[in-house]
């Protein structure tokens, strides 16, 4: 099994035991489920910087990026930048986040957060919306055709933006559809974990004016965003850049100074 395989095998199990422990009943309970949701595509169109900035403690290709800084810190620094908005990796096996980091976040910030995972069931968009996301993602690698419209369909109805991650024309091709908010190219190979943003450029052409388009992985300077703004590109994703600092927010505002030309 490569890694997304085991990813997904462990996030199946992971998901089957959620399920015992807390009912579904008990999620749409949570408080924050009645909140309105901040849309994060409607932010990347009026941006002139599209940053999309993440919390990531440590992934399996760099194995630990930055475990001492608590998320509260990372996202206010991170909306006192500036970010459209903020990335949160829940999954805890692999990336050594959890639900807690998306509550925290939200209780800190105004901006949208996405929820980044790896989503197989309905029942973690629950969750999603129970700890104050805004935004899921949806990888077409890990997903069928049918798995994809029965999730972002269920995403829409709870108001929450959709954002769908490919890594190539076979995965763009299978995602069109009209339940999808954002369309994201990852950069990163999660197969090899090799980065290239041409993989970004060569797909701007295939993918319809209608959904937002969002780069994501291996984006480091100004420059490359410059590019990536040439093909059509309104959001940018960047996490390490930013988590690998003592201050990501300081490294963040930085950034975004940079890219706005101050």
């Amino acid at each position: 099994m490569n890694i997304l395989d085991k990813i997904v095998f462990d996030k199946r199990k992971e998901v089957d035991l959620k399920k015992l422990i807390i009912p579904t009943s008990q999620l749409e309970a949570s408080v924050l489920f009645e909140r309105p949701t901040v849309s994060l595509a409607n932010a990347l169109k009026q941006s002139e910087t599209g940053i999309i900035a993440e919390h990531k403690r440590r992934s399996p290709s760099k194995s630990v990026i930055n475990q001492d800084l608590n998320v509260q810190d990372v996202a206010t620094g991170y909306e006192l930048a500036g970010a459209c908005g903020m990335s949160v990796l829940t999954d805890g096996k692999y990336f050594g986040g959890s639900m807690d980091d998306l509550l925290i976040a939200r209780a800190v910030v105004t901006m949208p957060l996405l929820r980044k995972e790896f989503i197989i069931d309905e029942y973690q968009i629950l969750e999603a919306k129970a700890n104050g996301a805004d935004v899921i993602l949806l990888i077409a690698a890990i997903l069928s055709r049918e798995e994809i419209k029965a999730l972002s369909q269920f995403a829409k109805q709870l108001n929450l933006d959709v954002l769908l991650e490919v890594h190539n024309e076979e995965e763009l091709h299978k995602s069109i559809m009209p339940s999808l908010d954002m369309l994201g190219v990852n950069n990163r190979n999660l197969k090899t974990f090799d980065v290239s943003l041409e993989t970004s450029k060569n797909l701007s052409a295939i993918i319809p004016d209608e959904f937002v388009k969002v780069s994501e992985s291996g984006i480091s300077t100004i420059e490359a965003i410059k590019d990536l703004k040439d093909f059509g590109y309104k959001g940018f994703l960047i996490g390490e850049n930013f988590m690998k600092t003592d201050s990501p927010g300081t490294h963040a505002h930085r950034f975004i100074n940079a890219l706005k030309g101050k």
